[in-house]
């Protein structure tokens, strides 16, 4: 019920926003005299606010066409080399002629960004993305809404996750690189778990784990907090939810994002209206620049996907309830996950000093698991002064935590030791 009338809500205020679009397109004509007084740029920030609160927010594109290697231009393109229902394995594929022009005959370490499943699309890690390219052949996991996956496509559960983070990186080929960003910690370690045991010739050369919830037992947070102190009935009917038509998913039982949106923004909520209340400011004085990175972060924050509810629900069962992989119970159809059996891949694992999403030593637990990782394989770095987002985007990102990030799979690349 609560989907539909969320549904219900959003085309009810249509005439509104329509009629807040035709007032903003009105107060920022060229040919309205008026549109440079203080007047005119009041109403038309008051216009531009609305619509913008009020309007959807679609899965954003990549707009990732190009980056710089040793001072050249080098063009890329997006190419989608595998798919399921589910999950795009989507490559940024540059132009070798360009390669070779920059003077890159050899071939980069390939590395699969596994994308967090955890309400926001893929595209969430743009930065973190377009940091890798220059140094590595890409490879990032676009995984699918699940209100436009239709029933006939069956499930997708935690267990499925991992099955496809194993044939990602099959198809990807031998020693490849995975970086698990926040959700991703847990399954991704699994996968590679249940591969060095089997002696997978494509099992990672290493894998990174960026302010995961290896074991959210450690340094809780309020979002840990939340998944102990409700029963596991409370997630069942409190937030699961069935699609609506017309979407293609239609009857699917989901998490639906824009609940999940609404806690992450309720944690802050104050933030929030401080942001809006400035992007409102920066429009009535027109500052042209601060209110397109205003309009820059909130397109991204603001797109959000569904998850299924057998995919949701495992995770809090596993992940923030029983703690199923760091007490050794973790099964995978019917096997026991043992990230002991991992003796060649090289961790490394990255936490933010102010993470409130994964405090710190939520990560880190992943070297006590991976006991039998040789040393010389492990590194452990936690950053100053960032929090979760900064872990994995923003300057800091950049310049303190993707060299190190780099260095480190560099030392680790190579065929099976």
């Amino acid at each position: 019920m609560l989907y539909a009338m969320h549904e219900a809500a959003y085309y009810a205020t249509t005439p509104w926003r329509l009629a807040a679009r035709a007032a903003r397109d009105f107060w920022s004509s060229p040919i309205n005299p008026a549109a440079e007084t203080r007047t005119g740029r009041t109403l038309f920030a008051a216009a531009d606010l609305f619509a913008n609160v009020t309007r959807r927010y679609g899965k954003p594109e990549w707009n990732i066409d190009r980056t710089v290697i040793n001072g050249r231009e080098v063009r890329v393109r997006p190419t989608t080399v595998w798919s399921s229902p589910w999950c795009k394995l989507v490559q940024f594929d540059r132009d070798m002629a360009d390669m070779r022009n920059a003077g890159v005959f050899s071939l980069d370490p390939a590395v699969l960004i596994v994308a967090p499943l955890s309400g926001h699309y893929a595209t969430l890690l743009r930065g973190t993305v377009e940091a890798f390219i220059p140094d590595h052949a890409v490879f990032v996991t676009d995984w699918s809404n699940a209100r436009d996956v239709p029933m006939l496509d069956g499930r997708f559960d935690f267990h499925d996750y991992i099955d496809h983070i194993r044939t990602m990186l099959g198809v990807i080929g031998a020693r490849a690189h995975v970086v698990a960003v926040c959700q991703p910690g847990p399954p991704v370690l699994a996968a590679a778990s249940l591969m060095a045991e089997d002696g997978d010739p494509a099992r990672p050369a290493s894998m990174t784990f960026m302010g995961s919830p290896i074991d959210a037992r450690l340094s809780p947070t309020v979002t840990n907090k939340l998944a102990e102190a409700r029963p596991f009935t409370w997630f069942q009917k409190q937030m699961i939810y069935t699609v609506p038509p017309p979407y293609p998913g239609a009857l699917r039982r989901v998490y639906p994002g824009f609940v999940q949106l609404y806690s992450f923004m309720s944690m802050n909520a104050e933030r929030h209206q401080e942001a809006h209340e400035r992007y409102f400011q920066d429009l009535v004085q027109g500052d042209g620049d601060s209110a397109d990175k205003h309009l820059e972060f909130y397109d991204e924050y603001l797109s959000v996907l569904d998850m299924t509810e057998e995919f949701y629900l495992q995770t809090i069962d596993l992940v923030f309830q029983r703690y199923a992989l760091p007490k050794g119970e973790l099964e995978h159809r019917g096997r026991p996950v043992r990230p002991e059996a991992i003796i060649d891949i090289g961790l490394m694992t990255v936490e933010g000093e102010n993470d409130d999403i994964s405090g710190i030593g939520q990560t880190q637990a992943a070297h006590g698991l991976c006991a039998n990782i040789p040393a010389a394989l492990k590194e452990d770095y936690i950053q100053p002064k960032v929090g979760h987002y900064g872990v994995f985007n923003g300057r800091r990102f950049r310049e303190e935590i993707y060299p190190r990030v780099r260095d480190f799979i560099r030392r680790t690349d190579g065929p099976a030791r």
